[in-house]
């Protein structure tokens, strides 16, 4: 009786502890994976908020530069793109190929908003009007947010990547396909590697 018991025990102990580091597991990589989630929400809402003031901006630049039609052109045409692809940024976080989509699209808005800058330099009455500057301070800030969220999106991914990396978890995570997928990572855009030449 008393081996029964104790083979009875060994037993239970032999489908316990499985079961309970793979619920450990399980529950990490969910955690991890809502942080990752939530700092991609917090990633949409800053560039969202730089979406919000594109229109305010180039309205102002408008009055003041009415004959550059093709610098606001160009941001209007990646203002629209970016609105195409943020349906399917939903996916971004967990598919490498909606991220780097979703990046080209603010990359683009970015060198968009770039050239409208260089076209303000051309009117400084504009620069000197109250509106502009604040609107010029609130999209230098939103950059920098943007800058900082993304950073802070490429440590959440990092970490749920190693843990989904880490064994057993990998071999676990396989069990639940696409659940727990590995998350991409925001990257330099193209020739960023590359220093600028300054000529004077």
């Amino acid at each position: 009786m008393k081996t029964a018991l104790i083979a009875l025990g060994v037993v239970l102990v032999a489908l316990l502890v499985p079961i309970g580091c793979a619920s450990s597991s399980y529950n990490h990589l969910v955690t991890l994976d809502q942080a990752v989630q939530a700092q991609w929400g917090q990633v949409e809402n800053v560039y969202q908020r730089r979406a919000d003031l594109v229109p305010n901006l180039v309205a102002t630049v408008k009055g003041a530069a009415q004959f550059e039609k093709d610098t606001f052109t160009a941001v209007a045409e990646a203002r629209s793109k970016v609105g195409q692809v943020a349906p399917a940024a939903q996916a971004a976080p967990s598919d490498p190929a909606a991220l780097a989509k979703y990046q080209e699209a603010q990359d683009q808005l970015s060198g968009a908003l770039s050239r409208l800058m260089v076209v303000v330099e051309k009117y400084p009455d504009l620069k000197a009007t109250e509106g502009f500057r604040d609107l010029q301070a609130q999209l230098e800030g939103t950059e920098n947010r943007i800058t900082v969220e993304r950073m802070r999106f490429n440590e959440a991914a990092q970490a749920f990547n190693t843990q989904r990396d880490s064994f057993p978890t990998t071999v676990f995570a396989g069990f639940f396909g696409d659940r727990f997928k590995e998350k991409g990572y925001f990257r330099a855009a193209a020739g960023a590697e590359t220093a600028p030449k300054v000529q004077f």
